[in-house]
This record gives structure tokens, sequence and C-alpha cells, in this order.
């Protein structure tokens, strides 16, 4: 079955606030665990994820990951997002759409925080 990795950010009206996003979808491209990786946005910025989730299907997806580029499971992930999903589902019936957790309280965060702290001094 065909993957795609659709990654969702919120989104910014300052372009290099987004290209982080799209930084992380080209290493993901490049590592090549998923056949498709997207990047889009919930707001403010372009890809939107309707426009997204329509690209990794007219490349072949048979199921959609969406995976909120969020630290927590606030009003955009659980509301939101579960909306986009459920649309881009309603609107592809013959693909699988997947609304993957945030990156929430994942054991690497701890890591991750640890490291840039040391960073700094």
């Amino acid at each position: 079955m065909k993957t795609a990795l659709l990654l969702i950010a919120h989104g910014s009206r300052h372009q290099e606030a987004n290209d982080d996003l799209h930084a992380l979808v080209e290493d993901l491209r490049k590592a090549g665990a998923y056949a498709i990786v997207e990047a889009s946005f919930l707001e403010l910025a372009e890809p939107s994820i309707d426009m997204a989730g329509t690209a990794c299907v007219g490349q072949g997806a048979e199921r959609v990951i969406l995976l909120p580029y969020f630290l927590s499971a606030g009003v955009h992930v659980k509301r939101d997002l579960q909306r986009h999903r459920d649309e881009l589902a309603q609107q592809f019936p013959g693909v699988e759409f997947l609304l993957a957790p945030p990156l929430g309280r994942h054991p690497l965060l701890r890591e991750i925080v640890t490291q840039r702290a040391k960073e700094t001094t």
C-alpha cells in the first residue's frame, strides 16, 4: 500500500517560520521511509491541508498519515485537524486518512529540550 506522510504545522505569515517544516519534509523525503512526504499548514501559509492531501492522492497515495507538527493536542489537533481528516476521507473515499498524535509527550522531546538548553550555556 502506497503511504504518504503529510506533516501539518500551524503556519505563519513569516516564511522563515515555515521553512523549518519544509526542511524536515526534505530530510524525510531523502530518508525514503515514505513514498510521499508533503508539508501543509493549518492557516496563514500554503499549501493548505486540503491542497497537500489532494497532492498526496494525486501521487497515488492509498493511505495518508496526517502528522501534526504540534507539541500538544489542543483545539487545533482535536477539532480542526480531525475535521480536515474527515473532509479528505469524504472527498477521497478510496483512500485511508489517519490522524497521528501530535509530538506531545514523546520521550525524545526531553532529550531535544535538554540539548537546546545546553546549547545556550
